[in-house]
């Protein structure tokens, strides 16, 4: 039996270690290429945080999260690009600071959306849900390119502006690694705590039998829709960090296939684990770069990549892994004949 406490002490000093080691990768990381992928992994890793949330906490599966993703990189990119919104700022008000504004109204616009999206939708159980959340990924999607005059239709839209502090812009992948991964960090803290709470007890409960959980008193309707909107937030601010580090934003950014490939991130790293959604990201984005060079296969790469997981670690890589070490260690003969020792010891 785990002392009390135990998950969360040992969380912090992961979290230690991941932060001791984000300071120093820099320094041997001599490429631009590989910063621009480790910041992409970062990227996606407060999206899958996010979700995975949702379906492996509440047991509520989306598949039209990407539209969150672009919902966030489209409010920030129009916003930033289209208009001119000093005018509407008091002349004192730093210029610096609107596109930070604007993610946060970004975040607030998304959570909104998902709030009005999950009340009904969330009443859907099973292949239902899937299928809703997929048409509303099909139908942001459309609306995109349809709206040309706006979102610039198939083509996107280029020259969102970089964030900065003061005179301090993040126009570097060294610079947005320094806030990509800080904002990361932040994420999987939130997530931690939010776990270890009474709301993530809630959520587990849920999880498990959605009818015990209302029989105990939990307003698991309520529950669903305010995890679906955390989740939402996650991939809005994604998305708006996204679009002002590449600058150039456009519909297959947010499209039906990358809503398939981070729930893959979610499955793969391990459903219902937070360090899980890290590592699922890190492994996909990392094969996304490998199976570059065979782009025609790359589904094909992706789609057997999940059933073999699917197949040989149905509850996810990582905690599959740890589960059969845990197996190993027990099924040891050292192991047993300590046991034996302690029981007769215990029996003098």
């Amino acid at each position: 039996m785990q002392p009390f406490g135990f998950r969360e002490n040992a969380n912090t000093c992961y979290l230690l270690i991941l932060a001791f080691t984000l300071v120093f990768l820099p320094l041997l990381i001599r490429s631009s290429y590989y910063l621009l992928v480790v910041n992409l992994i970062g990227l996606n890793t407060i999206l899958v945080v996010g979700l995975n949330l949702l379906i492996g906490y509440a047991g509520q599966i989306s598949i039209g999260h990407a539209a969150f993703f672009g919902m966030g990189a489209y409010f920030s990119a129009i916003l930033t690009t289209s208009f001119g919104l000093s005018v509407w700022f008091p002349s004192w008000f730093p210029g610096w600071l609107i596109p930070w504004v604007i993610i946060l109204f970004a975040m607030l616009f998304t959570g909104a959306v998902a709030y009005l999206i999950g009340i009904p939708t969330l009443k859907l159980k099973g292949n239902y849900l899937v299928m809703a959340t997929l048409g509303f990924n099909i139908i942001f999607e459309i609306v995109l390119v349809e709206w040309d005059s706006v979102t610039g239709g198939a083509n996107g839209m280029a020259g969102v502006p970089y964030l900065a502090v003061g005179d301090f812009y993040f126009n570097s992948d060294l610079r947005f690694y320094c806030l990509v991964w800080s904002l990361c960090l932040l994420t999987l803290i939130v997530s931690f705590n939010l776990v270890n709470s009474r709301v993530g007890r809630a959520m587990k409960a849920i999880h498990d039998s959605e009818v015990a959980a209302n029989t105990m008193g939990i307003n698991t309707h309520r529950y669903k829709v305010k995890v679906f909107v955390l989740s939402a937030v996650f991939a809005s601010l994604a998305g708006s960090l996204y679009a002002h580090y590449i600058t150039v934003i456009t519909p297959k950014s947010c499209d039906i296939m990358y809503s398939i490939q981070v729930v893959i991130m979610v499955i793969v790293g391990g459903i219902g684990s937070v360090w899980g959604s890290l590592f699922g990201a890190t492994l996909l984005i990392l094969l996304s770069e490998v199976l570059h060079v065979i782009e025609k296969f790359n589904v094909v790469a992706l789609g057997l990549i999940l059933m073999l997981v699917m197949i040989f670690f149905p509850e996810g890589l990582i905690p599959g892994l740890l589960k059969r070490r845990r197996s190993q260690v027990q099924s040891s003969p050292f192991r047993s004949r300590r046991s034996e020792v302690r029981s007769q010891t215990s029996d003098l």
